[in-house]
This record gives C-alpha cells, structure tokens and sequence, in this order.
C-alpha cells in the first residue's frame, strides 16, 4: 500500500509541476527553441515542489532568486512582464506549499502523536499515515493549481499583449503587497497557523486579484480602442460620402466642362489650367483605398494623407480579402507602426528620395506583407522607439513583432544601401 501511495503521491507532483509550468506558459510563452523548452520542465521541477520552513531565510531568498533566474532564462517578455511574473507566481508557490506542508505535518502528528524527528522510528502504520497524507496534499496542490490555471486562463495570455509598460509599472506596485506579505510572514512571525495561513491565503488572492485588475485595465483599453475605431470609420465615412456628392456634381457636368475645354483649344494655358482643376477636384477621391479590409482602408488614407503633406510619393498596392481573421487593433498596431516608421525616415531625406510602398497579398496560405522605404545610409533596424517619450508612442518594431506573433506568423526587417524594408508573414488560417 505504501508502495502504490509513493508511486501516486509522484505521479500527482509531476502533474502539479506541469500544471504550474503550463500556467506559467501561458502567461510568459517559453522560448521556442525546443531543447530550452524540456530543459524548461526539468528545471521547473526542481523549483515547483520546493518547500520553505518557518524562520528558513536562506530557503526563502533561494527559492525566490531561482525562480527569477528561471523566468529570465527560460520566457520570452518585456523585463516587467517578467517582473509580474515572479510577483505573482513566486509568492503563491512559497504561500501553497508551505501551508499543505505545514498543514500535512500537523494533521500526521496530531492524529498519531509520532515522535518527531526521523522516520526510522516509526511504526508501519504510521509510515503509512504519513505517505497517506502527503499524497492528500500533492492532491491539494494539483487541484488549486489547476483551478488557478482554468480561472485565469483566459486573462493571462491577453494581458502581456495588450498593457503598456506604464501600466505594468502600475500592476507591479501592486502586486509588490503580496510579494512583501508572504516573504514577512513566513520568516520573521512565529508557527502560528491562525497568524500565517490567512495571510498566506490573502497573498495568493492579492497576487491573483492583480491579475484580474490588469483583465479589467485591458478590457478598458480595447473598449476605448474599439470606440475610437468606430468614431475613425464614421468620419472616414462621413468625408467618403461628401467626396463621393461632389464627384457625382463633378460628372453631372462634366459635358459642360468638356464644351468648355473644346471651346478653348486655341488657349493652351487656359486649357492646362482648367485641366488641372478638374485634376484637384477629383484628386482627393481617388485616395481611398479599396484593399478588402475596410479598417485597413481607413489606416491607409490617413497615412497617404499624411505622406502627401510631407511631399513624399506613397504606393500602396494591397489585397487583404483574407485578413478577416485579424483583429482590427493588430492591424493598426502592424501597418500603422510601419507606415509611420516609414514617413519618419522619409522626412529626413531630400524631396527626390521620399518614396513609400507598401504591398500585401497572398501566397497560397501565408499573407505576405512589405513596407519598403528609402532611409539614411546610417539608419539600422532598431527595436525601440527613436522618440523621446516612450510611453505615448511605444516600441515601434517590438509591437509590430508582437502582433505579428500572435497569429503565429514572423517579421524580419532589413536596411541596406539606403533602403529599409519591412517583410511580414502571416499564416491564414
């Protein structure tokens, strides 16, 4: 009987260290080389189960630095993002394991009065009593975390992709009151179980509970984005259809116009004036764009608007009847960051040199997409943002791969010889 409770009290913490490591991947994916990944798992099994005593400072400070080594090495983020996940999950495995230790070792002894100390001296009964209670609590563990993992599944993932690195700073001071509760109490208060464990419970849910707040940050976020999506559409639309009255007017007297320029023909400047006013006149339509994705269609006159202010020739020759499966915000995050990438480098070159062309389409199931512009002969691909302030304006290239990502698809930048090109693909699903 022993036997069969050591080989299920085993199996169950395999299970619990893959439950946590999931989770972990969930929230922070693993880097994708794969012998990272196993070396990973075993890495985390050695982390997972570890166990901290009252008044045990250096297991305390070992378990925590491991764990921190562990996320920097192993998972892929930001360095708050990784921040938040120590924050998070390093006080709630010190607070889970050492309550169903704890626990486990108070109910053996109160039920068998064993001696305490090593187990030699003690009878197969209570041999038995012990693994029986200690595969109860592996049970315990296995069980919170993966209710823990089924509760906020759906947020983790979300969250890395969506806060700004202001709002990590936010999430992470909060999440600091767990991290400093659990570390207090299990190594200056004394074994006092009514002290301990309700701390040691609210340090959990605070960690968890910063999870759900940073949920809810995101999900006012993407509730603003979307109501600024649809204000953008009903302007765009609203101008689309004025355009649209003042081209019907155009043709409905365009006869006229034509009996006009007839009548002129001896005038050749009267005539390339006339010309090119009824150019002006129609000019302005024919920046809309009409790429099978409306939102992208929006995204792409407001950037055209913005190249021919700066007196920079922009191409854009994109068909995304495919892209349905794209959220309208990575499609801001991925084309507006590029083509504004794209008009800051042209602006510092002479009139002669700004040129911009986007294309898209795609190739059998991947959606090709390139933003190539002309740049300084110095410029290079850079990760971060050349602005100064870098909470407004983000990361630039870093969103863009983001994003990309997210649909499992690969971005790759190249500057050479005065030209910068930006190469992105997605597979459709």
């Amino acid at each position: 009987m022993i036997r069969f409770l050591d080989i299920l009290s085993f199996g169950l913490e395999w299970g619990y260290v893959l439950v946590f490591c999931w989770m972990l991947h969930t929230f922070l994916p693993l880097r994708r080389n794969r012998a990272l990944r196993i070396l990973a798992f075993f890495a985390c099994s050695l982390l997972a189960p570890a166990v901290i005593y009252s008044n045990d400072l250096p297991g305390l400070i070992g378990v925590l630095t491991g764990f921190g080594a562990y996320v920097a090495l192993f998972h892929r983020g930001r360095w708050m993002e990784k921040l938040s996940a120590v924050l998070v999950f390093g006080p709630a495995l010190i607070a889970v394991n050492y309550m169903t230790q704890d626990a486990g070792s108070r109910l053996f002894f109160g039920l068998t009065h064993a001696p305490s100390g090593l187990s030699q001296g003690w009878t197969r009964q209570e041999l038995l009593a012990s693994t029986a209670i200690h595969t109860g609590f592996q049970l315990v563990r296995l069980l919170f975390w993966t209710g823990a993992w089924l509760l906020l599944k759906k947020h983790l993932r979300r969250i890395t992709s969506d806060l700004t690195a202001r709002m990590w700073l936010v999430v992470d001071a909060l999440m600091l009151s767990p991290f400093v509760a659990i570390f207090t109490i299990i190594y200056f208060l004394p074994e006092d179980p009514v002290i301990v464990y309700p701390i040691c419970v609210t340090s959990i849910f605070s960690g968890f509970g910063c999870i759900w707040l940073a949920a809810y940050i995101c999900a006012s976020v993407r509730t603003a984005c979307h109501a600024r999506e649809l204000e953008v559409k009903q302007d765009y639309y609203r101008d689309r259809m004025k355009d649209e009255e003042r081209v019907r007017g155009i043709y409905h007297d365009l006869k006229n116009h034509l009996l006009v320029l007839q009548a002129r023909t001896e005038d050749g400047q009267e005539l390339r004036r006339s010309v090119q006013g009824l150019q002006e006149q129609i000019g302005a339509y024919e920046d809309y764009y009409h790429t099978g994705n409306e939102f992208l269609d929006i995204i792409l006159r407001d950037k055209a608007g913005k190249a021919q202010e700066r007196k920079i020739a922009f191409s854009a020759m994109l068909s995304m009847e495919d892209s349905a499966f794209l959220d309208p915000l990575d499609i801001s995050t991925i084309f507006g960051n590029a083509l504004d990438n794209a008009i800051e480098a042209s602006e510092k070159l002479p009139e002669e040199r700004r040129a911009i062309v986007a294309k898209a389409g795609r190739i059998r199931d991947i959606l090709v997409v390139s933003v190539e512009n002309n740049a300084l002969p110095e410029a290079a691909p850079s990760l971060k943002t050349t602005k100064r302030d870098e909470s407004a304006h983000g990361f630039g290239l870093p969103n863009i791969r983001k994003a990309v990502e997210r649909y499992g698809g690969q971005c790759s930048v190249r500057a050479r010889e005065g030209q910068f090109l930006l190469k992105i693909m997605i597979p459709v699903p």
